[in-house]
């Protein structure tokens, strides 16, 4: 029996890093909001059956809109204050889904997810509990203690994460019952939340894509209106902008 498949747009966030003056993932770019182009990522994608989007507090009328023309879109729920708030949010939500259930987390940020990316991960989740997606990194990356320079890991053996985080729904929900009873809490994401509160699931990491960007700081934005064939913008002034040289 083909395993049910299910897709979070997480797009909880309000953006204060972007600059912008609404949520960032409501933000335009090649005339479509940020979150619309995350959205239809997986709701054309074949192998997805159903998209959830949880959405920053304030703005879900906005987002049940803008998410209607898409057929996948089962709910659109109100996220936490934190991004873990949002992941517990989602697995509230996907209660009556069975442990066997292949759940994809993807931030709303990263507008160019595409197919390839999404079914590397599906792929990989029919023999791993938990995936990442990663590319290699190319500048050097040092740890820092007290301004100085503490270890410098070798930089073959690092990769940036990206998302779709793809995750048999029964690990993450066991990994967030023992995380959320920690009263030390820190994550950034939902791997690190697998990897640190169950250490004996290993992690798949597939590859990623240099498109994959997340849109969080002003020039990212540039970027985006750059990739989505549109014309660069200012977020702020709404102000052409000439696309940065690729020097590499």
């Amino acid at each position: 029996m083909e395993r049910r498949t299910v897709a979070v747009i997480l797009a909880g966030g309000v953006g204060r890093r972007a600059g912008s003056p609404v949520p960032k993932q409501l933000v335009e770019v090649g005339g479509r909001p940020i979150l619309a182009h995350a959205i239809a990522a997986f709701d054309e994608h074949p192998d997805v059956g159903e998209v959830l989007v949880v959405m920053a507090p304030g703005h879900l009328r906005t987002a049940a809109a803008l998410a209607t023309p898409f057929r996948k879109v089962t709910g659109v729920i109100e996220g936490g204050e934190t991004r873990t708030g949002s992941t517990a949010a989602a697995l509230g939500a996907l209660a009556g889904h069975g442990a066997d259930t292949r759940v994809l987390f993807h931030d709303a940020a990263r507008p160019f997810v595409d197919a390839g990316v999404i079914g590397r991960v599906l792929d990989a989740l029919d023999k791993h509990a938990a995936v990442a997606v990663g590319v290699p990194c190319s500048d050097t990356v040092v740890a820092v203690e007290d301004g100085l320079v503490a270890s410098m890991p070798p930089r073959a053996s690092l990769v940036r994460f990206q998302t779709p985080q793809g995750f048999r729904l029964g690990v993450l929900r066991s990994a967030y019952d023992v995380a959320l009873a920690d009263p030390d809490l820190v994550a950034t994401d939902d791997c690190g939340i697998v990897h640190r509160y169950l250490p004996d699931v290993p992690i798949k990491v597939v590859e990623g894509s240099e498109r994959n960007l997340k849109v969080t700081h002003p020039l990212d934005f540039v970027l985006a209106e750059h990739l989505a064939g549109g014309t660069p913008t200012d977020p702020l002034t709404g102000s052409p902008v000439d696309p940065p040289e690729d020097n590499t």
